[in-house]
């Protein structure tokens, strides 16, 4: 999503040649993949945190451009909203201590772009969701000023033909209905980037899709949305719901959907990442229609390694939970990109999520295909669903090839039991012990307290609540989570 364009009107020659080509680029990957040597190499981690930007009252503050402009760094780039930034890690080798190397670069970046914001008199939070939100937050004038969001902006609306209708039930309820796309900027991720060899791709992917759910109930970190406390990872329906294109009518009359654009996926991978690529080319209309010159099929016949700018592009406009990704940049590589989990609460924590992930991936990958055997895909949906409205406090399904029928499991429980899991998975992958120990041990101390920043955010605020107005309760506990979150602690040491 963040390739700059200059357009943002487009007409219908524009889309029969952005199809035409994507499709090129589509036969150019299959080409591509077809080369054994292509995409080895050692695998890295790299990762991207979206921010909040906050005034001195904790109120949203639309100054990123600003702050960006001042920073003058290429690796913090804008959002969609003016109140939220991103920065971009430089990826590790996994076997050069990645988690550990990236927690200390990105503690510093984080302290120079607070530098720049306090100069905005503003201030930076790591947050699922910002609980003092107003609804004001959200209109023409919050979006970011940049061609790519005008245009993104103005198809979604255009295709929806109506009011973005978002209704979630928690505890509280929320329902509201807005004209723009804004909305989806109110949620901010810690976005992990693992790269994958092709030839494991498949059985890698599958295995992050299946531990996913686990690691997001853990990872939870967005409970409260305009004083309503609604799913313990609220930026899973709110994400999906802002930008949902889809007619309410033709969903309720149809004999069959439109898949939404915001997904879990749809189905097990059977192949590799090509799979995935095509169901993006045929199953989701095109967004943005912005085509190159590039004769991909061409460069991969003569030996070189081409952009498959299309293909990108169009990737970039399905936001599927957990992304296959394509790079042409070092000899060409393949990823998988976690979207699933929030900013925040603490550096320490986020890096801790990722380490999980990872870990229980890799630890799986051996056995991966029997064990999704015996977990139809639609209940692995099932479950990650499940993880966000529930969290720490969630049961899902999990597969047991030895069992003839499934059962719900507590959340905490099959983690406990799965740790060692992931601390075998991690050194796997040359992973150092002393990261192993320090991250997956920050995990095994949420799972022995029970807690998770959305579990720490809702215990505070309705401590709050029963003293102060909805308002007010939103104000002290983002105060309290600010102090907290800069010392770096993790959250289930937090008062």
């Amino acid at each position: 999503m963040g390739q700059a364009i200059d357009k943002i009107k487009f007409d219908s020659n524009d889309y029969q040649v952005f199809s035409d080509r994507v499709r090129d680029n589509l036969e150019a990957l299959r080409l591509l993949l077809e080369k054994p040597e292509f995409g080895r190499g050692p695998g890295s981690f790299g990762a991207e945190l979206e921010m909040y930007l906050i005034d001195d009252d904790g109120n949203a503050l639309c100054k990123n451009t600003e702050i960006q402009s001042a920073m003058d760094n290429p690796q913090l780039t804008l959002e969609l909203n003016r109140f939220n930034l991103e920065y971009n890690l430089t990826p590790f080798p996994t076997r050069d201590g990645p988690f550990s190397r990236s927690e200390n670069e990105l503690l510093g970046a984080l302290r120079e772009v607070r530098e720049h914001a306090s100069r905005e008199n503003g201030r930076v939070v790591p947050i699922g969701i910002l609980p003092t939100l107003r609804t004001d937050d959200f209109n023409d004038q919050t979006m970011t000023d940049v061609p790519r969001y005008h245009a993104l902006a103005n198809k979604l609306k255009d295709d929806r033909g109506g009011l973005f209708k978002i209704n979630i039930k928690g505890r509280d309820e929320l329902y509201l209905e807005i004209k723009d796309i804004t909305l989806e900027g109110a949620n901010t991720s810690f976005q992990v980037h693992y790269r994958v060899e092709p030839l494991q791709y498949a059985d890698t992917f599958n295995a992050l899709q299946l531990v996913t759910p686990l690691v997001l109930a853990v990872a939870s970190n967005s409970p409260i949305v305009f004083g309503q406390r609604l799913w313990h990872e609220t930026r899973i329906p709110l994400f999906k719901k802002s930008i949902d294109t889809r007619k309410d009518q033709l969903l309720m009359n149809a004999p069959w959907h439109q898949l939404p654009r915001v997904n879990f996926g749809n189905g097990w991978v059977r192949n590799g990442i090509l799979e995935l690529f095509a169901e993006t080319v045929h199953l989701y209309p095109v967004l943005l229609p912005i085509y190159d010159s590039e004769d991909s099929i061409g460069i991969v016949e003569s030996g070189g390694i081409p952009r498959l700018p299309e293909l990108r592009l169009q990737q970039s406009t399905v936001w599927l939970w957990n992304r296959p990704i394509y790079d042409h940049t070092a000899g060409g590589h393949l990823r998988v990109e976690l979207r699933a989990f929030p900013s925040g609460p603490s550096v320490v924590d986020m890096m801790a999520n990722a380490a999980l992930a990872i870990g229980l991936a890799e630890g799986l990958r051996p056995q991966i295909n029997k064990l999704i055997s015996a977990l139809p895909f639609s209940y692995a949906n099932y479950n990650f669903y499940r993880a966000a409205e529930y969290g720490i406090d969630s049961k899902i399904l999990w597969p047991d090839p030895d069992a003839s029928q499934l059962s719900e499991v507590s959340v905490i429980e099959l983690l406990q039991r799965l740790l060692p899991v992931a601390q075998d998975g991690l050194n796997s992958i040359g992973v150092a012990r002393t990261d192993i120990d320090k991250y997956l041990g920050i995990i095994e101390q949420r799972l022995d307290r029970q807690v998770s920043g959305a579990r720490w955010q809702l215990d505070n605020y309705e401590a709050l609540r029963r003293k102060h107005d909805s308002r007010t309760a939103c104000k002290r506990l983002l105060e309290r989570y600010y102090a907290l979150s800069l010392e770096n602690r993790p959250v289930a040491e937090w008062d």
